[in-house]
């Protein structure tokens, strides 16, 4: 197979990548990429992002983006709850959290809500689910709770309470694993009385 098939395959299976994906994952040089862009085969989606051309995104486009700009970047609190369809809210943003000191790099065309963990806090929780071809790392819903009560202010209590009654319900979390996090995020006080009228 060819340099140049081998990257077309690539590109069919991944919906988004980075020019220094090709160089790492397939050893090939980023003038593959110029030559399929100049024939029209590839576009360019943003700084160092391509994908095929024409090619339709959906909703989850910019965490794609997200992703491939920030690999250890982790869907956080909105966007979590978005992800594991816990909220009605529709954020603008993508919400992601890093840990403390990693530098971000600057998004063109994405609007990017940055937080800042402890590594401890940063660790926990962490699923890897693929979205189009693209491992995409989001904190587990039961993380997420507890990542929302204490960011209430932020996020808004009655989010918090709807999340956390929709992911009891249907059955996405468990009290040892709400009580688990509420303990590593030190909002156990917090989150108690509402955890009492689940049970």
């Amino acid at each position: 197979m060819s340099g140049r098939e081998k990257l077309l395959k690539y590109a069919q299976n991944r919906k988004i990548f980075r020019s220094s994906d090709v160089e790492h994952e397939l050893g090939l040089s980023r003038m593959y990429i110029s030559r399929l862009v100049n024939e029209g085969h590839l576009e360019r989606v943003g700084y160092g992002l391509y994908s095929l051309a024409a090619v339709e995104f959906n909703e989850n486009q910019s965490i794609l983006e997200v992703t491939a700009k920030v690999p250890k970047g982790v869907l956080c609190l909105l966007s979590a709850l978005r992800f594991h369809d816990l909220t009605t809210q529709n954020p603008f943003e993508v919400w992601i959290a890093i840990e403390r000191d990693t530098w971000i790099p600057k998004m063109d065309a994405v609007r990017l809500r940055v937080f800042s963990f402890s590594p401890k806090v940063y660790e926990a929780g962490i699923e890897t689910h693929t979205i189009d071809g693209v491992d995409v790392k989001v904190y587990s819903p039961a993380k997420t709770i507890a990542d929302c009560f204490y960011y209430q202010k932020t996020v808004g209590l009655d989010v918090c309470i709807e999340a956390l009654r929709d992911a009891w319900h249907s059955r996405k979390v468990t009290m040892d694993e709400l009580f688990h996090f509420a303990k590593i995020r030190n909002v156990k006080g917090t989150i108690l009385p509402y955890l009492n009228t689940l049970s």
